[in-house]
């Protein structure tokens, strides 16, 4: 007999345990809903320049990535109205070329853009259409990795920007894609030992920026 109330308890014991489990999880995945960003981060990244050795894979290749955050759509009407400028820049000099955070590119080796020379480190993005052009910007402003109304040395997305740290303004190849894309994304492309292209797209935008390798530039 106390053998059967021992295993009738253990039965009700292990059933309030599975259920304290479904509950947490069930809880765990609301907080994570309820948390999820409106706009995700994302990153994208490439080794260049390196080559390949029969034992060690591929050697003395250097990084280059770009991390920004990555809206979404949402059956907006992005670039068509006649105000798409501001409600993208939002009162800001600039684009922050994505949401949220500074987009930042950072790159371990020295890079070619056109003529100009940008070297090894840590770089703000944003994109200048206050003209007719689409100018790809490189600026040397720190970016902010979480909101601080009172930090004036780091810049949260683009606002309080100032063109006085620019390294690089360079205008972008306008692309249409036959598809619209929901998600923002910024991919490295047409990659070879040396050199290769920026790639924004979203919606029914895709511009571009080619970049090479300084050791490999003629």
């Amino acid at each position: 007999m106390n053998r059967f109330k021992h295993f009738c308890l253990y039965c009700a014991l292990l059933g309030l345990s599975q259920f304290s489990w479904q509950l947490s999880a069930q809880a765990l995945e609301a907080q994570s809903q309820a948390t999820r960003l409106a706009s995700p981060a994302g990153s994208s990244a490439i080794e260049i320049g390196g080559h390949y050795d029969v034992r060690e894979g591929y050697v003395d290749g250097k990084w280059i990535e770009i991390y920004y955050g990555r809206p979404i759509k949402r059956s907006r009407n992005l670039f068509g109205l006649a105000d798409w400028r501001e409600a993208l820049m939002d009162g800001a000099e600039v684009w922050r070329a994505g949401a949220n955070i500074s987009t930042r590119l950072k790159t371990e080796t020295a890079l070619t853009f056109g003529d100009t020379r940008v070297e090894a480190g840590e770089y703000t993005v944003f994109i200048d259409f206050s003209g007719d052009e689409w100018l790809f910007v490189l600026s040397t402003w720190p970016a902010q990795l979480r909101y601080n109304y009172e930090n004036h040395d780091a810049l949260w997305g683009a606002f309080e920007y100032t063109a006085d740290r620019d390294v690089l303004r360079q205008p972008m190849k306008m692309h249409s894609p036959e598809y619209s894309f929901d998600q923002l994304s910024w991919q490295f492309v047409n990659i070879d030992e040396g050199a290769g292209t920026l790639l924004f797209m979203w919606d029914r935008i895709q511009a571009s920026i080619d970049f090479q390798v300084v050791s490999a530039a003629p």
